[in-house]
């Protein structure tokens, strides 16, 4: 009967190891944890491994990330508007180039109930990895109801936001040779959720204030952790990809304490980087400077609310919203997607919208997928992924889409088939 039994436990193990599914090996192995990876570099982030992070998945035990038969497995959010046939474009691409990843899609809408929310968040925590849609969020709903995009990164600590704008070619725009990376905290400031009416009970269901209740408060939040966090994240970064200036963004001349104490926590960690110079910048002379003389920028750091408007900014000046890739980047997990976070749902279901930032996002997903180690030297190294699109950008026949901005006349456009 023991032999029988050794005999069948055999068999059954080669049956799955002809399979492809490597469960003897995944239970022996040790718990593995990615790195955040960003433009190929693993090391950037390790610094605040030993920080205390406030997401509640530092409560729960993280599963090893999925990868079956040398396979990934990677979490799919397709969101509002014109993710879900972006993600078509990224699956095709994937069929045809024989990349070796399958996705766990998952949908998510302004509208769906707190479970969809837990089984998003929860993939994510089981695969790692995640390429992203924006998901819409409703402005005529009460403040109880919480962005979801702000609910998958705070949930997951996805401190650090970051978004590569760098001039393409064959995309004429007004300035030439920009190569800015923008390094954003993604957690805290303006977009802390804590706001109220004067007079009222917090979170009251009633969305419309009335002339009896027109005084709103919404706290901005600054930590010394969290701007150290970010700030050493960015200097790393800059020492990573030998860049050589670090600019921080700020508004300390009025708000003197908040954006002050993130200023004097980026000064004390650039006293560690003599290599790096270092500069500080108020966030409307920033953006004046940008439009003007882009050129100046190498590395840009600053808290969430001054990021979402310089990515912005930035994704103009190199083109438009359809062409700037970005990622989230924690401790744990990544989660990539287009720089600007539109819906596009004017243009949505039209076969208009235009797919590059979604596939460069792709493309920097598997530079942080990628089991070796890039050249830490390297200024961009997530190009090799995306050798073939940057070859198509620079050919004479280029496709551009209408959302491609361009000084001078529009040029000609053809939709995407």
């Amino acid at each position: 009967m023991r032999m029988r039994l050794a005999k069948s436990r055999k068999i059954s193990k080669k049956q799955r190891l002809s399979d492809g599914v490597l469960m003897a090996v995944v239970l022996k192995a040790p718990r593995l944890v990615w790195r955040a990876a960003l433009l190929g570099v693993r090391s950037v982030v390790t610094s605040c491994c030993s920080m205390t992070a406030s997401s509640s998945s530092q409560q729960k035990p993280i599963p090893p990330p999925a990868k079956y038969g040398g396979r990934h497995m990677v979490t799919m959010i397709p969101g509002d508007g014109i993710g879900p046939e972006l993600m078509l474009h990224v699956k095709e691409v994937f069929r045809h180039a024989c990349v070796p990843v399958d996705f766990e899609e998952v949908r998510v809408s302004s509208e769906a109930p707190e479970d969809d929310m837990e089984n998003a968040i929860m993939a994510i925590r089981r695969n790692g990895v995640a390429l992203k849609g924006n998901i819409e969020t409703n402005h005529y709903l009460p403040p109880s109801h919480k962005s979801r995009n702000h609910i998958i990164r705070t949930s997951l600590d996805l401190y650090a936001n970051v978004i590569h704008c760098q001039s393409l070619p064959g995309v004429e725009t007004r300035h030439q040779d920009i190569d800015i990376l923008i390094v954003r905290e993604n957690t805290e400031g303006e977009y802390s959720s804590l706001e109220h009416e004067a007079g009222k009970e917090p979170m009251c269901p009633d969305p419309a204030p009335t002339l009896a209740q027109s005084v709103a408060e919404s706290l901005k939040i600054i930590t010394a952790e969290r701007s150290q966090r970010i700030a050493d994240y960015a200097f790393r970064l800059a020492n990573a990809t030998g860049r050589r200036k670090v600019t921080a963004v700020h508004k300390a001349n009025i708000m003197k304490l908040g954006d002050g104490l993130f200023l004097q926590c980026c000064r004390e960690v650039a006293a560690a980087y003599p290599n790096i110079a270092f500069e500080s910048m108020i966030v409307d002379n920033t953006t004046m400077q940008l439009v003007s003389r882009p050129q100046q920028f190498d590395v840009m750091v600053m808290p969430n609310l001054y990021g979402n408007i310089v990515n912005n900014v930035c994704a103009g000046l190199v083109g438009g919203p359809g062409l700037v890739p970005g990622a989230n980047y924690g401790r744990d997990y990544a989660v990539f997607e287009t720089a600007t976070r539109n819906t596009g749902k004017s243009i949505a279901h039209k076969n208009v919208a235009n797919p590059t930032a979604t596939l460069l996002a792709s493309c920097m997903m598997l530079d942080h997928l990628k089991p070796t180690h890039l050249t830490l030297g390297a200024r961009a190294p997530h190009r090799r992924p995306c050798n073939p699109f940057y070859a198509t950008c620079g050919h004479d026949a280029f496709v551009h889409y209408d959302d491609i901005i361009a000084p001078g006349p529009c040029h000609c456009s053809f939709p995407h088939t």
